[in-house]
């Protein structure tokens, strides 16, 4: 009997997701073929990527590294039960949004319809890897491309001025955000980080409360500004409205969860003791 673990299950699922923006490209000059056979196969996968989640919460961490561009920076993956929360998350609301796609894009074709796919894929693809990053150099492009993505999603009607202005906001905002996360991760585990090190490094990582301080308030505000919390919320109004309806789903259900994973898994498990100030200014 062949069985399948939670992380190659996952991964499994993020490749055929890569596979199907890749295949929605080359099929964009038929609409009726890429809307009626790419978003349904994309729900069938997202659901492979909750049955990983599902498995991942009983199951214990598993981790896989990859050799990347430089040998001190490798690409490393990790799933757990709290990365699985997650998955399972993603998943069943990719399940239905993919579903739901199917028919609202059905009017797209040429060029909007095959760049719309490839981003839309893209943009699942960067939220699962978020989730099984298990060393800051993985998240971080993961992160990335979860950003690009969204971005290029908002702006489809980029021949509308407000289009593009919120699209300029939005970008702005992620990128602000993500210097602020790897100000905090340099804080948090530089050394480690210099070597590719994974992330339960930086539960051993020695900081004084001052500069745990600096890293809290660093990675609060780089996943605060994803989240869209007060006040760092300036590119909700006019993002969701300018991205078409699946993806404006997306972003409100799946990629402000991600920044609320990051919440937990760095604020909270890797800063070790919490400081007195920390819960009030949460709140």
């Amino acid at each position: 009997m062949i069985s399948c673990l939670p992380l190659d299950l996952a991964t499994g699922a993020l490749l055929l997701w890569l596979g199907l923006g890749l295949l929605g490209f080359l099929l964009g000059g038929w609409p009726t073929a890429a809307c009626r056979l790419i978003f349904p196969l994309s729900s069938v996968v997202a659901l492979l990527l909750a049955i990983a989640g599902f498995s991942a919460l009983t199951a214990p961490p598993d981790q896989l590294q990859l050799r990347g561009p430089l040998p001190a920076l490798p690409w490393s993956f990790q799933i757990d039960p709290l990365s699985g929360f997650f998955l399972i998350l993603l998943g069943l609301l990719a399940f239905a949004v993919s579903l739901f796609a199917t028919g609202y894009f059905r009017t797209l074709s040429g060029p909007a319809l095959r760049r719309l796919v490839l981003q839309y894929h893209t943009f699942l693809l960067g939220m699962g890897l978020v989730l099984l990053a298990a060393n800051a150099f993985t998240f971080l492009v993961a992160w990335e491309v979860m950003a690009l993505a969204s971005y290029f999603l908002v702006v489809t009607e980029h021949e509308e001025a407000g289009s593009r202005h919120a699209g300029f906001v939005y970008l702005l905002i992620a990128h602000l955000g993500a210097l602020a996360i790897l100000l905090g991760f340099v804080l948090l585990a530089g050394a480690a980080i210099a070597q590719g090190g994974p992330f339960s490094a930086m539960l051993h990582a020695p900081l004084d409360p001052f500069w745990a301080s600096a890293a809290f308030l660093l990675t609060f505000f780089g996943f605060g500004a994803k989240a869209g919390l007060l006040p760092l919320h300036i590119w909700l109004p006019d993002a969701h409205p300018a991205a078409p309806a699946p993806v404006s789903a997306l972003m409100s259900g799946a990629m402000l969860q991600m920044a609320f994973y990051g919440m937990l898994r760095v604020d909270f498990l890797f800063l070790g003791k919490l400081a007195s100030w920390w819960g009030p200014f949460v709140l």
